[in-house]
């Protein structure tokens, strides 16, 4: 039985490997097609994580990472229209 742990593996993890797990994360498949279960989703993903949180990748360049927008209005929301607000007809009502 292997002693390798969790905390090792990503100890050990190449860049390589983290682009490639980061890939397979996004697409759900393995390079070589596979869809990945939820299963091997999740720790891949716990891996990945792990990986930049350890490595020091900078926030903008993490997974999941979502910079903030304002739509060029300030704080309060004024001077956006009510499209870009996200308050336009529902074309689905008509």
């Amino acid at each position: 039985m292997s002693d390798m742990t969790f905390d090792k593996m990503i100890n050990q993890m190449t860049p390589a490997i983290y682009e490639s797990l980061k890939q397979a994360v996004s697409l759900r498949k393995w390079p070589d097609g596979r869809y990945l279960t939820a299963e091997q989703t999740e720790l891949c993903l716990e891996a990945v994580m792990r990986y930049e949180v350890e490595n020091n990748v900078p926030e903008a360049n993490r997974v999941g990472y979502l910079e903030q927008r304002t739509c060029g209005a300030g704080a309060t929301g004024q001077g956006v229209s009510p499209e870009m607000a996200g308050l336009a007809k529902d074309a689905s009502r008509d």
